[in-house]
Protein backbone atom coordinates (compact mmCIF):
# COMPACT_ATOMS: atom_id res chain seq x y z
CA UNK A 1 0.00 0.00 0.00
CA UNK A 2 1.39 3.41 -0.98
CA UNK A 3 1.91 6.16 1.65
CA UNK A 4 -0.91 8.22 0.08
CA UNK A 5 -3.36 5.35 0.43
CA UNK A 6 -2.26 4.74 4.02
CA UNK A 7 -2.76 8.40 4.88
CA UNK A 8 -6.18 8.41 3.24
CA UNK A 9 -7.14 5.25 5.13
CA UNK A 10 -6.23 6.70 8.54
CA UNK A 11 -7.83 10.07 7.82
CA UNK A 12 -11.09 8.36 6.85
CA UNK A 13 -10.92 6.24 10.00
CA UNK A 14 -10.33 9.33 12.15
CA UNK A 15 -13.24 11.13 10.50
CA UNK A 16 -15.59 8.17 11.10
CA UNK A 17 -14.45 7.98 14.74
CA UNK A 18 -15.16 11.69 15.34
CA UNK A 19 -18.53 11.37 13.60
CA UNK A 20 -19.50 8.38 15.76
CA UNK A 21 -18.38 10.26 18.86
CA UNK A 22 -20.55 13.23 17.91
CA UNK A 23 -23.60 11.08 17.09
CA UNK A 24 -23.35 9.05 20.31
CA UNK A 25 -22.27 11.89 22.61
CA UNK A 26 -25.60 11.86 24.48
CA UNK A 27 -25.12 8.30 25.77
CA UNK A 28 -21.33 8.01 26.15
CA UNK A 29 -21.02 9.87 29.44
CA UNK A 30 -21.01 6.85 31.85
CA UNK A 31 -18.58 4.99 29.59
CA UNK A 32 -16.16 7.91 29.39
CA UNK A 33 -16.34 8.45 33.15
CA UNK A 34 -15.77 4.73 33.71
CA UNK A 35 -12.79 4.82 31.34
CA UNK A 36 -11.33 7.81 33.21
CA UNK A 37 -11.72 6.06 36.58
CA UNK A 38 -10.11 2.89 35.20
CA UNK A 39 -7.21 4.89 33.77
CA UNK A 40 -6.60 6.69 37.07
CA UNK A 41 -6.81 3.55 39.21
CA UNK A 42 -4.90 1.16 36.94
CA UNK A 43 -1.43 1.88 38.48
CA UNK A 44 -2.77 1.02 41.95
CA UNK A 45 -4.29 -2.24 40.69
CA UNK A 46 -0.99 -3.09 38.98
CA UNK A 47 0.87 -2.62 42.27
CA UNK A 48 -1.51 -4.96 44.11
CA UNK A 49 -1.25 -7.48 41.30
CA UNK A 50 2.54 -7.45 41.59
CA UNK A 51 2.12 -8.20 45.30
CA UNK A 52 0.36 -11.45 44.38
CA UNK A 53 -3.35 -10.58 44.36
CA UNK A 54 -5.49 -11.81 41.46
CA UNK A 55 -6.43 -9.09 39.01
CA UNK A 56 -10.15 -9.35 39.75
CA UNK A 57 -9.58 -9.09 43.52
CA UNK A 58 -7.22 -6.14 43.19
CA UNK A 59 -9.74 -4.42 40.91
CA UNK A 60 -12.59 -5.03 43.36
CA UNK A 61 -10.63 -3.73 46.37
CA UNK A 62 -9.35 -0.60 44.63
CA UNK A 63 -12.70 0.28 43.08
CA UNK A 64 -14.61 -0.31 46.32
CA UNK A 65 -12.10 1.83 48.21
CA UNK A 66 -12.45 4.60 45.63
CA UNK A 67 -16.26 4.52 45.80
CA UNK A 68 -16.19 4.43 49.59
CA UNK A 69 -13.99 7.53 49.76
CA UNK A 70 -16.24 9.27 47.25
CA UNK A 71 -19.41 8.44 49.20
CA UNK A 72 -17.87 9.57 52.51
CA UNK A 73 -16.79 12.89 50.97
CA UNK A 74 -20.29 13.45 49.57
CA UNK A 75 -21.94 12.61 52.90
CA UNK A 76 -19.63 15.01 54.72
CA UNK A 77 -19.86 17.88 52.26
CA UNK A 78 -23.51 17.84 51.22
CA UNK A 79 -24.92 18.96 54.63
CA UNK A 80 -22.32 21.74 54.89
CA UNK A 81 -22.98 23.00 51.37
CA UNK A 82 -26.74 22.76 51.92
CA UNK A 83 -26.49 24.77 55.13
CA UNK A 84 -24.46 27.50 53.47
CA UNK A 85 -26.86 27.62 50.52
CA UNK A 86 -29.78 28.09 52.91
CA UNK A 87 -27.84 30.83 54.67
CA UNK A 88 -27.19 32.53 51.32
CA UNK A 89 -30.90 32.70 50.57
CA UNK A 90 -31.48 34.27 53.98
CA UNK A 91 -28.81 36.99 53.75
CA UNK A 92 -29.12 37.73 50.02
CA UNK A 93 -31.62 40.60 50.56
CA UNK A 94 -29.18 42.18 53.03
CA UNK A 95 -26.35 41.99 50.49
CA UNK A 96 -28.55 43.58 47.83
CA UNK A 97 -29.35 46.41 50.24
CA UNK A 98 -25.65 46.95 50.98
CA UNK A 99 -24.86 47.12 47.26
CA UNK A 100 -27.58 49.72 46.75
CA UNK A 101 -26.33 51.71 49.73
CA UNK A 102 -22.61 51.68 48.90
CA UNK A 103 -22.06 51.01 45.22
CA UNK A 104 -24.92 52.80 43.46
CA UNK A 105 -24.26 56.28 44.95
CA UNK A 106 -20.58 56.07 44.01
CA UNK A 107 -21.51 54.95 40.50
CA UNK A 108 -23.98 57.80 40.13
CA UNK A 109 -21.35 60.34 41.18
CA UNK A 110 -18.93 58.93 38.63
CA UNK A 111 -21.52 59.00 35.86
CA UNK A 112 -22.53 62.61 36.59
CA UNK A 113 -18.92 63.73 36.16
CA UNK A 114 -18.82 62.47 32.58
CA UNK A 115 -20.20 64.37 29.57
CA UNK A 116 -23.68 63.19 28.50
CA UNK A 117 -22.39 62.00 25.12
CA UNK A 118 -19.74 59.81 26.75
CA UNK A 119 -22.32 58.38 29.14
CA UNK A 120 -24.59 57.35 26.28
CA UNK A 121 -21.71 55.74 24.39
CA UNK A 122 -20.59 53.87 27.52
CA UNK A 123 -24.12 52.63 28.16
CA UNK A 124 -24.53 51.43 24.58
CA UNK A 125 -21.11 49.73 24.52
CA UNK A 126 -21.64 48.14 27.93
CA UNK A 127 -25.04 46.85 26.91
CA UNK A 128 -23.73 45.35 23.67
CA UNK A 129 -20.67 43.73 25.22
CA UNK A 130 -22.58 42.51 28.26
CA UNK A 131 -25.20 40.96 26.04
CA UNK A 132 -22.61 39.26 23.84
CA UNK A 133 -20.63 37.91 26.79
CA UNK A 134 -23.74 36.77 28.62
CA UNK A 135 -25.07 35.09 25.50
CA UNK A 136 -21.77 33.29 24.87
CA UNK A 137 -21.54 32.08 28.49
CA UNK A 138 -25.18 30.99 28.43
CA UNK A 139 -24.63 29.06 25.20
CA UNK A 140 -21.59 27.24 26.61
CA UNK A 141 -23.35 26.35 29.88
CA UNK A 142 -26.53 25.34 28.07
CA UNK A 143 -24.55 23.17 25.69
CA UNK A 144 -22.72 21.47 28.54
CA UNK A 145 -25.93 20.77 30.43
CA UNK A 146 -28.18 19.89 27.51
CA UNK A 147 -25.68 17.52 25.91
CA UNK A 148 -24.45 16.07 29.17
CA UNK A 149 -26.05 15.72 32.54
CA UNK A 150 -29.40 17.25 31.64
CA UNK A 151 -30.18 14.62 28.99
CA UNK A 152 -28.80 11.69 30.90
CA UNK A 153 -30.44 10.29 33.96
CA UNK A 154 -28.09 10.74 36.90
CA UNK A 155 -29.19 7.43 38.37
CA UNK A 156 -28.16 5.57 35.22
CA UNK A 157 -24.74 7.22 35.38
CA UNK A 158 -24.39 6.20 39.02
CA UNK A 159 -25.22 2.56 38.27
CA UNK A 160 -23.55 2.09 34.87
CA UNK A 161 -20.27 3.90 35.57
CA UNK A 162 -19.02 1.57 38.37
CA UNK A 163 -19.80 -1.49 36.23
CA UNK A 164 -17.98 -0.05 33.23
CA UNK A 165 -15.04 0.98 35.43
CA UNK A 166 -14.80 -2.52 36.95
CA UNK A 167 -14.69 -4.39 33.66
CA UNK A 168 -12.31 -1.91 32.02
CA UNK A 169 -10.02 -1.97 35.05
CA UNK A 170 -10.07 -5.77 35.24
CA UNK A 171 -9.31 -6.23 31.54
CA UNK A 172 -7.06 -3.17 31.08
CA UNK A 173 -3.84 -5.07 30.32
CA UNK A 174 -5.66 -7.46 27.99
CA UNK A 175 -7.20 -4.56 26.04
CA UNK A 176 -3.83 -2.81 25.73
CA UNK A 177 -2.27 -6.05 24.46
CA UNK A 178 -5.11 -6.56 22.00
CA UNK A 179 -4.87 -3.01 20.60
CA UNK A 180 -1.10 -3.39 20.34
CA UNK A 181 -1.67 -6.44 18.14
CA UNK A 182 -3.78 -4.34 15.76
CA UNK A 183 -1.05 -1.78 15.10
CA UNK A 184 0.38 -1.62 11.56
CA UNK A 185 3.58 -3.63 11.72
CA UNK A 186 5.78 -1.14 9.86
CA UNK A 187 4.91 1.68 12.26
CA UNK A 188 4.21 -0.25 15.46
CA UNK A 189 7.33 0.93 17.27
CA UNK A 190 6.71 4.59 16.45
CA UNK A 191 3.05 4.30 17.53
CA UNK A 192 4.11 2.69 20.82
CA UNK A 193 6.58 5.51 21.49
CA UNK A 194 3.92 8.16 20.89
CA UNK A 195 1.40 6.24 22.99
CA UNK A 196 3.90 6.11 25.86
CA UNK A 197 4.50 9.85 25.47
CA UNK A 198 0.75 10.49 25.57
CA UNK A 199 0.43 8.34 28.69
CA UNK A 200 3.27 10.19 30.46
CA UNK A 201 1.84 13.57 29.50
CA UNK A 202 -1.76 12.71 30.36
CA UNK A 203 -1.06 10.90 33.63
CA UNK A 204 1.37 13.58 34.76
CA UNK A 205 -1.10 16.37 34.10
CA UNK A 206 -4.34 14.74 35.25
CA UNK A 207 -3.03 13.13 38.44
CA UNK A 208 -0.83 16.09 39.27
CA UNK A 209 -3.49 18.71 38.56
CA UNK A 210 -6.08 16.71 40.51
CA UNK A 211 -3.74 16.72 43.51
CA UNK A 212 -3.26 20.47 43.13
CA UNK A 213 -7.05 20.96 43.02
CA UNK A 214 -7.55 18.92 46.21
CA UNK A 215 -4.84 20.78 48.11
CA UNK A 216 -6.01 24.21 46.96
CA UNK A 217 -9.68 23.41 47.61
CA UNK A 218 -8.93 22.27 51.16
CA UNK A 219 -6.67 25.28 51.82
CA UNK A 220 -9.10 27.87 50.45
CA UNK A 221 -12.09 26.28 52.21
CA UNK A 222 -10.33 26.16 55.60
CA UNK A 223 -8.69 29.56 55.20
CA UNK A 224 -11.87 31.40 54.23
CA UNK A 225 -13.88 29.62 56.94
CA UNK A 226 -11.32 30.54 59.62
CA UNK A 227 -11.33 34.13 58.30
CA UNK A 228 -15.06 34.24 59.06
CA UNK A 229 -16.23 34.74 55.49
CA UNK A 230 -19.79 33.68 54.79
CA UNK A 231 -19.95 30.77 52.31
CA UNK A 232 -16.17 30.39 52.63
CA UNK A 233 -16.45 26.61 52.49
CA UNK A 234 -18.42 26.58 49.22
CA UNK A 235 -16.25 29.26 47.60
CA UNK A 236 -13.07 27.47 48.62
CA UNK A 237 -14.23 24.09 47.31
CA UNK A 238 -15.42 25.58 44.02
CA UNK A 239 -12.13 27.47 43.65
CA UNK A 240 -10.20 24.25 44.12
CA UNK A 241 -12.43 22.36 41.68
CA UNK A 242 -12.16 25.09 39.03
CA UNK A 243 -8.37 25.15 39.45
CA UNK A 244 -8.31 22.22 37.02
CA UNK A 245 -8.64 25.01 34.45
CA UNK A 246 -5.45 27.05 35.01
CA UNK A 247 -6.01 30.44 36.66
CA UNK A 248 -9.82 30.17 36.48
CA UNK A 249 -10.29 28.73 39.98
CA UNK A 250 -8.08 31.27 41.71
CA UNK A 251 -9.59 34.16 39.75
CA UNK A 252 -13.14 33.01 40.53
CA UNK A 253 -12.39 32.57 44.23
CA UNK A 254 -10.51 35.87 44.49
CA UNK A 255 -13.26 37.95 42.84
CA UNK A 256 -16.19 36.30 44.64
CA UNK A 257 -14.57 36.15 48.08
CA UNK A 258 -13.23 39.71 47.89
CA UNK A 259 -16.63 41.01 46.82
CA UNK A 260 -18.36 39.18 49.67
CA UNK A 261 -15.74 40.38 52.13
CA UNK A 262 -16.34 43.99 51.10
CA UNK A 263 -20.08 43.49 51.67
CA UNK A 264 -19.72 41.56 54.93
CA UNK A 265 -16.84 43.24 56.78
CA UNK A 266 -16.52 46.85 57.84
CA UNK A 267 -12.86 46.43 58.82
CA UNK A 268 -10.48 46.62 55.88
CA UNK A 269 -7.94 44.38 57.58
CA UNK A 270 -10.41 41.49 57.42
CA UNK A 271 -10.83 42.09 53.69
CA UNK A 272 -7.04 42.12 53.42
CA UNK A 273 -6.91 38.71 55.15
CA UNK A 274 -9.23 37.24 52.51
CA UNK A 275 -7.12 38.75 49.73
CA UNK A 276 -3.96 37.45 51.40
CA UNK A 277 -5.34 33.89 51.48
CA UNK A 278 -5.63 33.82 47.70
CA UNK A 279 -2.30 35.57 47.14
CA UNK A 280 -0.62 33.02 49.39
CA UNK A 281 -2.45 30.17 47.67
CA UNK A 282 -1.32 31.40 44.25
CA UNK A 283 2.28 31.73 45.45
CA UNK A 284 2.28 28.20 46.86
CA UNK A 285 0.62 26.79 43.74
CA UNK A 286 3.04 28.45 41.34
CA UNK A 287 6.25 27.80 43.30
CA UNK A 288 5.59 24.53 45.14
CA UNK A 289 2.49 22.55 44.14
CA UNK A 290 2.58 22.78 40.34
CA UNK A 291 6.37 22.23 40.00
CA UNK A 292 6.31 19.29 42.43
CA UNK A 293 3.03 17.58 41.52
CA UNK A 294 2.59 18.46 37.84
CA UNK A 295 6.10 19.37 36.72
CA UNK A 296 7.21 21.21 33.62
CA UNK A 297 7.63 18.15 31.36
CA UNK A 298 3.99 17.34 30.62
CA UNK A 299 3.97 19.69 27.65
CA UNK A 300 0.44 21.05 28.20
CA UNK A 301 0.47 24.82 28.26
CA UNK A 302 -2.16 26.56 30.39
CA UNK A 303 -3.61 28.45 27.42
CA UNK A 304 -3.87 25.21 25.41
CA UNK A 305 -5.71 23.51 28.28
CA UNK A 306 -8.18 26.40 28.65
CA UNK A 307 -8.83 26.43 24.90
CA UNK A 308 -9.35 22.66 24.85
CA UNK A 309 -11.82 22.73 27.75
CA UNK A 310 -13.87 25.56 26.28
CA UNK A 311 -13.85 24.05 22.79
CA UNK A 312 -14.80 20.61 24.14
CA UNK A 313 -17.65 22.07 26.18
CA UNK A 314 -18.96 24.02 23.19
CA UNK A 315 -18.81 21.07 20.78
CA UNK A 316 -19.73 18.05 22.90
CA UNK A 317 -21.09 19.44 26.17
CA UNK A 318 -20.07 17.81 29.44
CA UNK A 319 -18.64 14.85 27.53
CA UNK A 320 -16.37 17.26 25.64
CA UNK A 321 -15.10 18.71 28.93
CA UNK A 322 -14.13 15.21 30.07
CA UNK A 323 -12.38 14.43 26.78
CA UNK A 324 -10.73 17.83 26.35
CA UNK A 325 -7.51 17.19 28.28
CA UNK A 326 -6.85 13.70 26.81
CA UNK A 327 -7.43 15.03 23.29
CA UNK A 328 -5.19 18.02 24.03
CA UNK A 329 -2.46 15.66 25.27
CA UNK A 330 -2.71 13.50 22.13
CA UNK A 331 -2.65 16.51 19.81
CA UNK A 332 0.30 17.99 21.70
CA UNK A 333 2.34 14.77 21.49
CA UNK A 334 1.53 14.26 17.80
CA UNK A 335 2.36 17.89 17.04
CA UNK A 336 5.77 17.59 18.71
CA UNK A 337 6.39 14.33 16.82
CA UNK A 338 5.43 15.96 13.50
CA UNK A 339 7.69 18.92 14.29
CA UNK A 340 10.65 16.62 14.99
CA UNK A 341 10.00 14.81 11.72
CA UNK A 342 9.84 18.12 9.88
CA UNK A 343 13.08 19.43 11.41
CA UNK A 344 14.91 16.28 10.35
CA UNK A 345 13.46 16.24 6.84
CA UNK A 346 14.57 17.82 3.58
CA UNK A 347 11.59 20.20 3.76
CA UNK A 348 13.40 22.00 6.58
CA UNK A 349 17.05 21.32 5.75
CA UNK A 350 16.68 21.79 2.02
CA UNK A 351 17.94 19.57 -0.77
CA UNK A 352 21.63 18.89 -0.49
CA UNK A 353 23.55 19.75 -3.67
CA UNK A 354 24.88 16.86 -5.70
CA UNK A 355 28.63 16.31 -5.60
Amino acid sequence: MTPDKQLRFWLIGLGLFVLALWLLSNMLLPFVVGLAIAYLLDPTVDRLERLGLPRWLATSLVLLGFLLVLVVMILLLVPLVQGQTTHLLQVLPDYVAVVKERALPALDRLVHRLPPADVERLRAAAGNYAGDVAGWIANVITGILSRGLALFDVLSVMFITPIVAFYLLRDWDLMVEKVDGWLPRHHAEAVREQADAVNVTLSGFVRGQASVCLVLGAFYAMGLTVAGLDFGLVIGLLSGLLSFIPYVGSLFGFVVSTGLALLQFDDLWRVAVVVGIFLFGQAVEGNVLTPKLVGDKVGLHAVWVMFALLAGGSLFGFLGVLLAVPVAAVIGVLTRFALRQYLSSSYYRGVEPER
